[in-house]
């Protein structure tokens, strides 16, 4: 068996704490509770900022879907001077507040292109572009919304006119006064939909799947508060009958506005499939009003337009496609069977936070911060323990030999 010495070439970086990967909240998350643990880490960061998501891929009229007190890191609250829901600038500045407070420095424009357990030696070897990395531990932090999801239209590439990924979307600015195809009904295609009304744009919305939306408050109460409160004392299928009775009264039948509702209530399909219900900031009072125009799934892109499955065709300037993103972990994390073809954790929640040798993932839970803060607590508790069993074993064993 080759030695360590042997294994490990003389240019090479070990990190004596575990390498995270990804510099977004889940990241930072890790860092700060493996900080309040005593355990220095190493956040390799592909981008040149934090959060890259927020900071460089999401439209200028982004907030927060959840009240401030349900989407805040460890150890750190929103300053008390934030609104209820707070903008991308307001996270944006907490993101970077929250670094500062626990002495967090990202290693940036290291993108991780490999990383694999090298049995031999013990540990992992992290590439990136001009370095190799070991480690003991490795977190995998990369999020769940590593990479948009572009799908396949069959003759999207014949369209005379710009086609873009939301993660390129600004401003309905850009936009003002066009016909705009917009593919997707989720929270994103709402909410550009919405923005592009409001820039004088006519958003013709494509729905391809069936969608629970609700009213983000209830006579001023956060739904997603109250829903956590019934939960306490209810079982979840009640929970969701009283949330649909609540969003008929208050929002009526969406399904009369093209919208259909999947046949599961909304928290236990967020809880099956990580599929988030949207939460309505004023989007439905504009598809009731005709601005926003609800559309069947696409049948193909024209050069001028798009053709519907219900036979419609109509003309268009632009196309946004509001489709979501994906994980990119199988792309460069090698030789573990942890995670799913599609970069997600074989495990359920509350289980898929940790995998042999020294692995680790945060930020894939579908459950948001929350879900996040939940396992950075556990991942950091889970390596302080290994590390101060580790030195507790090396001491006892010099004590032996002497």
């Amino acid at each position: 068996m080759a030695s360590l010495d042997d294994a490990i070439p003389l240019n090479c970086n070990f990190i004596h704490g575990p390498i995270i990967v990804g510099a977004g909240p889940s990241g930072l998350a890790v860092a700060a509770c493996l900080h309040k643990n005593g355990v220095s880490s190493l956040i390799l960061e592909r981008s040149s900022c934090l959060a890259s998501l927020w900071q460089e891929r999401t439209y200028d009229r982004l907030k927060l879907h959840l009240p401030k007190q349900f989407c805040h890191l460890p150890f750190l609250n929103f300053p008390q001077n934030f609104p209820k829901y707070p903008t991308k600038d307001h996270f944006i500045a907490y993101v970077e507040s929250y670094a500062k407070h626990f002495s967090i420095g990202p290693s940036f424009k290291q993108a991780v292109l490999r990383a694999e357990f090298d049995s031999a030696i013990g540990l992992w070897r992290v590439h990136t572009r001009d370095s190799l990395y070991l480690t003991k531990f490795l977190v995998v932090a990369s999020g769940e919304n590593a990479e948009p999801v572009i799908p396949e239209i069959q003759g999207i590439e014949r369209f005379g006119g710009p086609v873009i990924h939301t993660c390129e979307y600004g401003s309905g600015f850009e936009f003002r006064n066009q016909r705009v195809l917009v593919v997707g009904c989720g929270n994103s295609g709402m909410e550009v939909s919405l923005d592009l009304c409001r820039h004088n744009s006519s958003p013709h919305m494509v729905v391809r799947n069936s969608v629970h939306i609700l009213p983000r408050e209830i006579l001023g109460v956060s739904t997603f508060a109250i829903a956590m409160a019934l939960l306490k004392f209810l079982p979840l299928r009640l929970v969701d009958k009283l949330l649909l009775v609540v969003a008929y009264f208050t929002l009526g039948d969406t399904e009369r506005l093209g919208l259909p509702r999947p046949k599961t209530g909304p928290i236990e399909l967020k809880n099956a499939t990580g599929k988030t219900p949207v939460l309505d900031v004023g989007a439905l009072s504009q598809i009731k009003s005709g601005k926003i125009k609800v559309m069947k799934d696409v049948r193909e892109i024209t050069k001028k337009g798009a053709k519907f499955k219900d036979g419609q065709e109509e003309e268009f300037d632009s196309i946004i496609l509001a489709t979501g993103y994906k994980s990119n972990v199988p792309s460069w994390l090698k030789g573990s069977d942890f995670f799913t073809e599609e970069g997600m954790p074989k495990a359920a929640f509350p289980h898929g936070w940790r995998g042999e040798n020294g692995l680790y993932v945060v930020g894939f839970t579908g459950r948001g911060i929350l879900g996040t803060s939940s396992d950075a607590l556990k991942i950091a508790a889970d390596i302080a323990h290994k590390l101060r069993s580790s030195i507790t074993t090396t001491c006892g064993d010099r004590i032996l030999l002497r």
